[in-house]
């Protein structure tokens, strides 16, 4: 297969895997509590920079790429604590932000030699429809979004909490 042709299938299978990620935490987030879908978010952000710090090791890049693969894992690391301590868009923003770490170190630049191709073009598409999520679904509305609707107390309960007899 010809790069290009790599490059769309790795394009592809990150907006895919994104796509399900999302639905995921959509899903957790809905039917659960709305912090679990986020929690979700957050851990994954967390080991997507991990990974780098994984393939630097693995391949025995040195002590000072595996010092710089911690240190952008420790960023997202503080994007996912934000997100989930503050507020969502801190999540989406270190989802969007990943892939200029990704792809001009690990795709085009020496990070090449450790990470594969595949995930370093794959996260530009994956990363990004994540964010894009975050960013949709606490638009305008926050949490409440995947809050259920709460049930309506009949009214005869309503009046005995209301008056209460001793």
């Amino acid at each position: 297969m010809e790069t290009t042709a790599l490059s769309a299938n790795y394009l592809l299978g990150g907006a895919i895997n994104g796509t399900i990620l999302a639905l995921v935490a959509s899903l957790l987030s809905r039917h659960l509590r709305e912090i679990i879908g986020r929690v979700l978010l957050a851990v994954v952000l967390v080991a997507a920079g991990g990974f780098y710090v994984g393939f630097a090791l693995t391949a025995g890049a040195g002590p000072g790429w595996v010092a710089l693969e911690l240190a952008q894992a420790g960023i997202l690391a503080a994007f996912a604590v934000l997100g989930l301590r503050r507020s969502p868009y801190w999540l989406a923003a270190g989802w969007a932000l990943h892939p200029f770490w990704d792809i001009p170190l690990h795709l085009w630049g020496p990070g090449h030699a450790f990470a594969p191709e595949a995930y370093a073009v794959s996260c530009l598409t994956y990363d990004w429809v994540v964010a894009l999520y975050v960013v949709i679904a606490y638009t305008a509305t926050g949490a409440t979004r995947f809050q259920r609707r709460p049930v309506k107390m009949p009214a005869h309960q309503r009046r005995l909490q209301h008056h209460p007899t001793h």
